[in-house]
């Protein structure tokens, strides 16, 4: 049954030149990058409320800093697993359009995406709170914490904090390839944050097909998905991008 899907998945996405990838922290676990919310993740150790607020960060933002160093090491030392190669590949052959992710890690980016909306911003960015003045973060010595910009103002990473909006234009940029996708790929989202989780139902009223890729079930399995495909992402897109490829070459 699994392979059969996993067929009907090749043919929908062979068919179309439309289809977006739509990706949460699932997707970056065979990276080495842990779920924050799951055992082992930073939230285990860092409670969300004390570190990860907007509120928390202007309250104290050494203390918030200590945090982001130590995933921001995390990050650097990740590389593109099978699954971000997959979707980059998908895209050199024409029938990716986009990734929209909320993923921090800019890992869909060193695979070879080049329209990647980052939803939740990027830890490859550092904005001021004073001036907006940004900054790319290997421009940012890390020694003292937490770092300032040239007006003195302290730098914050362009990532969205519990308690910020969704920086506008990325929200604009995903609802509008929702809307006009013909394929959704929705894979490794437990799609239970809002807004993010509003995305893959926008594609379904606008008449995409919504394949779901993640280890279990979600809010969205029997409500919003065609179908799931259960099991790695890395696995599954590979399963994929062959049957793409094989009828690519018929």
């Amino acid at each position: 049954m699994q392979e059969d899907l996993i067929e009907k998945t090749a043919l929908a996405v062979f068919r179309s030149n439309r289809v977006v990838a739509f990706t949460g922290a699932g997707i970056s676990v065979e990276s080495g990058i842990p779920d924050f919310r799951s055992a082992g993740g930073l939230w285990e150790r860092f409670d969300p409320a004390e570190y990860a607020t907007i509120e928390a960060f202007r309250a104290n933002p050494k203390k918030v800093w200590a945090m982001l160093k130590e995933m921001g090491t995390l990050l650097e030392n990740s590389r593109p697993n099978p699954a971000h190669l997959a979707l980059a590949r998908l895209e050199k052959m024409g029938h990716l359009r986009a990734v929209i992710t909320q993923n921090i890690d800019n890992l869909h980016q060193e695979a070879g995406n080049t329209r990647v909306i980052e939803y939740h911003g990027s830890h490859k960015k550092l904005a001021c709170l004073s001036c907006g003045r940004e900054y790319a973060r290997e421009e940012v010595a890390l020694t003292a914490l937490p770092p300032l910009c040239r007006c003195s103002g302290v730098l914050k990473p362009t990532v969205v904090f519990f308690g910020e909006p969704i920086p506008w234009g990325a929200h604009l940029e995903a609802m509008e390839e929702a809307r006009t996708c013909q394929v959704m790929l929705v894979i490794g989202t437990s799609a239970v944050v809002s807004p993010a989780c509003d995305i893959p139902v926008a594609a379904k009223r606008a008449g995409a097909l919504i394949v779901e890729i993640n280890l279990e079930e979600t809010p969205l399995t029997r409500q919003v998905s065609d179908w799931i495909l259960k099991g790695s992402a890395g696995r599954i897109l590979q399963s994929v991008l062959d049957g793409v490829a094989g009828r690519s070459r018929l």
